[in-house]
């Protein structure tokens, strides 16, 4: 009984040492590498660059006051559609003292010309009417108390247009009303009832009162890098995507490409404008973030291949293809077109039927999805 439990012993502990044996070897034992295979297909290749920019109007207008003053009433606001010679404001004008009061002495100057004027005009008059004196007499009194008279209503005149900023006689088209001065949107209004706003003059720009723009007729406005540059031209169609505005894009054509580059954050962009096809119902808020994408070159219906499967040695391309037997690769020499960054144009090596080497496929990635 002894012996036998020995050697039942023996072969248990010979068993569990080549079965150890056994499993180390087999997890020592390199697996062979499996590689996904991939195949060519007919596919069209867009080479793209992108611009990055905002959209704004082509007219954008600063209306400005005409005098100085004091805003009176606000009659429109941020969104409104205006016309041309639509009042926007109104100013009060505030005058200054001195100029008032120069204004008022000489009306009261001129008040007292008329007055003597008009009197020697009227016994001249009643002279010549007798004959007492010559036409000459009387002609030289005339023009003296006609002059008087426009002298008197130049300082009224005058004194109105300090006062209010209109004359009578220019009621209609008085420059304390702020007008339009194109058709279109209401971007901003800057001021409010109450704010002082000056004129434009030499020394200054002068209060903006409102910012106009029409908002039918848009451009795109952005900056291409200096690798790029020399792929694009004026002419070319654009296509703008606009973050703010989802699910939809818009088509605009180059219309002008800068000669001068502008150095930013170390590399050199040069600005380019495009024109904005609008169609009817689309509408494109001004200062909107656009990226634009220029076709540079196409190619439809061609051979291609993800581009990360081709390898170069020297200056030649090539890609690896299996042979008849199963994960057994050669290398193929190809000779590549066009590509988009992602894809790129087979022109010679290669047909649909030829099984390219891919990545190399996980073990362990493997083994997980075969148990899903």
């Amino acid at each position: 009984m002894k012996n036998y439990l020995r050697t039942f012993w023996i072969v248990l502990l010979v068993a569990i040492f080549l079965g150890t044996f056994y499993f180390l070897y087999s997890k020592s034992k390199k697996q062979p590498d499996v590689f996904k295979i991939e195949t060519a297909k007919y596919d069209n290749i867009v080479k793209k660059t992108v611009a990055t920019g905002s959209v704004l109007p082509r007219k954008e207008i600063e209306i400005k006051p005409q005098v100085s003053g004091i805003i009176d009433e606000v009659y429109l606001e941020a969104g409104q559609m205006v016309n041309n010679g639509d009042v926007i404001a109104r100013v009060t004008i505030i005058p200054d003292m001195i100029t008032m009061n120069n204004a008022e002495s000489r009306l009261n100057m001129a008040k007292l010309n008329y007055e003597d004027a008009k009197i020697d005009y009227d016994r001249q008059k009643e002279l010549f009417d007798k004959k007492v004196i010559p036409y000459e007499e009387y002609q030289k009194a005339q023009l003296s108390f006609n002059t008087a008279r426009e002298e008197l209503t130049a300082a009224e005149d005058n004194l109105e247009l300090i006062k209010k900023g209109v004359t009578k006689k220019s009621a209609k088209t008085t420059n304390t009303l702020i007008r339009s001065t194109i058709n279109g949107m209401i971007l901003d209004v800057p001021i409010k009832e109450g704010n002082s706003v000056i004129q434009a003059n030499t020394f200054n720009a002068g209060t903006t009162i409102a910012v106009v723009a029409d908002m039918n007729d848009m451009i795109f406005e952005g900056k291409v890098d200096e690798t790029e540059v020399g792929r694009i031209k004026e002419g070319m169609n654009i296509l703008l995507t606009i973050g703010a505005i989802e699910n939809q894009t818009f088509n605009a054509v180059l219309t002008y490409l800068s000669p001068k580059g502008v150095e930013e954050n170390g590399a050199v962009q040069f600005p380019i404008k495009a024109d904005v096809k609008l169609q009817e119902g689309q509408f494109i808020r001004s200062g909107y973030s656009a990226n634009a994408s220029i076709v540079t070159d196409s190619r439809d219906s061609v051979l291609v291949i993800p581009e990360r499967l081709l390898k170069f040695e020297n200056d030649s391309a090539y890609v690896e293809i299996e042979t008849a037997t199963e994960q057994v690769f050669e290398k193929r020499s190809v000779k590549v077109g066009l590509s988009d960054g992602i894809n790129i144009e087979i022109l010679e090596g290669l047909t649909v039927d030829n099984k390219i080497k891919g990545e190399k496929i996980d073990p362990k990635q493997e083994t997980a999805t075969s148990t899903n």
